[in-house]
C-alpha cells in the first residue's frame, strides 16, 4: 500500500490511535501533518517518529472544535503542499458518568469536539478535494456509536451522528471520486483507558472474544488500507475493529 506523494492531515495525533494512525500513513510513504490542540510535547514526538521512519511531516496546532482554526490549518497545508489527499478525523474526548449528572459544558464540548470538529474538518477540505476530484476522509468512530453505551450517553451520541454523517456525506462526494468511511473501534489500549483500574480492565477484555484490548496498529492499518486504491471501491461504511465485541 504506497502513499508516496500522498499529502495527509491527521487531527488529534499526539497520541493514541491518532499516533499509530500519523505512524502508519508515514512508513506507507504520506507526508503526514500532526495536528494537536495542547499536547505539542506528545505531537513532536510523533513528528520525531514520523521523520525516523524515513517520511516527512510537521506539526500544526488547531483546536477543531472552531472553524476559524481549521481554515487556517487547511489553507497553510494547501499553500505549502498543494493538496490535501488525506483527512483522518481522529480528534476526540470522552468522559464517563451519568447523563444525569453531566452539565451543559461538559456536553458541549464533547458534541464540539467529537462531531462539530469532523464537520469543520470535512468542510474545509472539500473545496479543495471536489476541485480536483479526488481525496479519502476517515472519520474514527466508535463501537458505542453502533449501539451506545451506559454511562457514556452524549459520546455515544457523537459517534452515532458521525456514523449518519459519513454515510450520507459518501453518497454526496462520490460523483467526485471522494471516498469517505469510518472506523468504529472497540476497546483500544491507549491512554484514553488509563481512568480503569486493573480489576475493571480485566473484567473487561472478558466481555471480548478475543480476551484483550487492540492495539493502536488494529485501527491504523486499516486507516492506511482505507486510504489507499486497495480500497478503490470502498465508500459510506463504517468498519467495526472490537475482536469481536459487539
Amino acid at each position: 500500500m504506497n502513499l508516496s506523494g500522498k499529502i495527509a492531515l491527521v487531527t488529534g495525533a499526539s497520541r493514541g490511535i491518532g499516533k499509530s494512525i500519523a505512524l502508519e500513513l508515514a512508513k506507507a510513504g504520506a507526508v503526514v501533518i500532526v495536528n494537536y490542540r495542547k499536547d505539542e510535547k506528545g505531537a513532536m514526538d510523533t513528528l520525531k517518529l514520523i521523520k525516523e521512519s524515513g517520511s516527512y511531516g510537521e506539526c500544526i496546532k488547531a483546536d477543531v472544535r472552531y472553524y476559524n482554526d481549521v481554515y487556517s490549518m487547511t489553507y497553510k497545508i494547501i499553500k505549502k503542499y498543494g493538496n490535501i489527499d488525506i483527512l483522518v478525523n481522529n480528534a476526540g474526548v470522552s468522559k464517563t458518568g451519568l447523563f444525569i449528572d453531566m452539565t451543559e459544558d461538559e456536553w458541549n464540548e464533547l458534541l464540539d469536539i467529537n462531531l462539530k470538529g469532523v464537520i469543520n474538518c470535512c468542510h474545509c477540505v472539500l473545496n479543495h478535494m471536489v476541485s480536483k476530484k479526488s481525496g479519502n476522509i476517515i472519520n474514527i468512530s466508535s463501537i458505542w456509536g453502533n449501539t451506545g453505551a451506559s454511562c457514556e450517553a452524549i459520546y455515544s451520541a457523537s459517534k452515532g451522528a458521525i456514523n449518519s454523517f459519513t454515510k450520507a456525506l459518501a453518497k454526496e462526494l462520490a460523483p467526485s471520486n471522494i471516498r469517505v468511511n469510518a472506523i468504529a473501534p472497540g476497546v483500544i489500549d491507549t491512554q484514553m483507558n488509563n481512568n480503569l483500574s486493573k480489576d475493571e480492565k480485566e473484567a473487561l477484555k472478558l466481555e471480548i472474544p478475543m480476551m484483550r484490548f487492540g492495539d493502536g496498529e488494529d485501527i491504523a492499518k486499516l486507516a492506511v488500507f482505507l486510504s489507499s486504491e486497495n480500497s478503490k471501491y470502498i465508500t459510506g461504511q463504517i468498519i467495526t475493529v472490537d475482536g469481536g465485541m459487539i
